[in-house]
């Protein structure tokens, strides 16, 4: 049964911690995450994938060759990572049948999950939904989509349908800036259509993200004694008030929705000596999320001559950029995937996300990658949960992707 095989595999691979750790820069992070990716390599080969590459980066690439020439090559990529929001990394799923009233869902910290606070659980009433017991995320996020890909995988190698070339690339580090994805080799993954699975309610399409950057400030004060500090003394805590002062007018997630843009102040460390800020730059139009970049270039200098003591050095980088931008006039993944979900009677949702996805990644190295559902909500938290019939709705997206190639 369909659903069995997702579960099965969603229970077996959310059994290894894999959150990322965005304080280390190597590949993968954690070595939960390559043990992850062994694990996969593993179970491909014993359902006779054995042209599969495990990179030293961490990257797991599967390839199963297509008996339908004229068909299009297509390419499904998942990251290996959970992502670290101070919750546990172990992961306890249970599957409960929702009937509409509140549910406790770990008896020993009265945790619960119910309408008043959650009133989407409301479109699932008499379905059976995965949820965490409140230690930890769900791991949906992305495990779901690692266990649609080896279902499919699974699948494809068990039956007689045609197809073209189907690859599976499963990539590290997407929760702390899309790395793995950045790292993929295009040359060994040779695809025409790309899809990634990814968060989000059943039936939603993704072909428009966030241009993402990151701001750093450092600033370096000068120490002393109170009783001598008149001025001597530079508060670097009280330029970076200045700093975070200067972009309350600019937009803040809390504040925001749909296509508008914000300045997200994410960490503050400060002592007598040295503060630091970090910001995450948020916006879907380039020229807007250029001038948000200018701005802070502006603030940076403005600060340098308010407090000429102290050393001040801002560092802006872009991390991702807007799917849509590589998308051309080439738009056969996204207008197969919108066929796929009018095949399946599975009414689209288009949004453009407040967030990236790895497509951002592959999309801004030139391989346009949209990104379909996954079927969970909450994610990043441990309110997450996964319908089970959501979930193998996402599989046959999937499946019908490699049918109509």
């Amino acid at each position: 049964m369909l659903e069995t095989t997702l579960i099965d595999y969603f229970q077996r691979y959310v059994a290894i911690s894999s959150q990322s750790d965005a304080g280390k820069t190597c590949s993968p992070t954690t070595e939960g995450q390559r043990e992850l990716a062994s694990l996969l390599k593993s179970d491909l080969a014993v359902l006779g994938y054995n042209n599969t590459e495990l990179l030293d980066s961490g990257i797991l690439i599967a390839h199963l060759a297509g008996n339908k020439p004229e068909a299009k090559s297509i390419g499904f990529v998942a990251h290996l990572d959970t992502v670290d929001v101070g919750l546990s990394p172990d992961i306890h799923p249970q599957i409960r049948c929702y009937d509409g009233t509140p549910l406790c869902l770990n008896t020993e910290t009265g945790f619960s999950i119910s309408e008043d606070t959650h009133p989407e659980l409301n479109k699932y009433v008499g379905q059976e939904i995965l949820f965490t017991d409140g230690s930890s995320v769900l791991g949906a996020d992305n495990k779901a989509a690692i266990s649609v890909m080896m279902t499919l995988a699974k699948t494809l190698a068990e039956s007689e349908c045609t197809h073209g070339d189907v690859y599976f690339a499963f990539v590290p580090d997407e929760e702390i800036g899309l790395r793995g994805a950045k790292q993929l080799p295009l040359d060994r993954f040779p695809v025409e259509h790309c899809y990634t699975i990814d968060c989000c309610e059943r039936g939603e399409v993704i072909f428009e993200t966030f241009n993402a950057g990151s701001a750093l400030l450092t600033i370096d004060g000068i120490t002393a004694h109170p009783m001598s500090a008149k001025n001597v003394l530079v508060n670097p805590n009280l330029v970076a008030a200045d700093f975070i002062n200067l972009l309350g007018d600019m937009g803040k997630p809390e504040q925001t929705e749909g296509r508008e843009g914000y300045f997200w102040v994410t960490d503050i460390t400060g002592n007598q000596n040295r503060a630091t800020v970090s910001v995450a730059i948020r916006d879907f139009d380039q020229a807007s999320y250029d001038e948000r970049k200018q701005y802070l270039e502006t603030v940076g200098a403005f600060l340098k001559a308010k407090h000429p003591k102290a050393e001040i050095q801002l560092v802006v980088s872009d991390v991702y950029s807007n799917i849509s931008q590589a998308m051309g006039e080439d738009t056969g993944a996204l207008d197969r995937l919108y066929d796929a979900l009018a095949d399946l009677d599975i009414p689209a949702k288009t949004i453009a996300m407040r967030g990236g996805t790895d497509g951002s990644a592959l999309s801004a190295k030139g391989l346009f990658t949209p990104n379909f559902f996954t079927g969970a909500h909450n994610f990043h938290s441990s309110y997450e949960f996964l319908p089970i019939p959501s979930f193998a709705d996402s599989y046959r997206v999937a499946h019908r992707l490699v049918e109509m190639a």
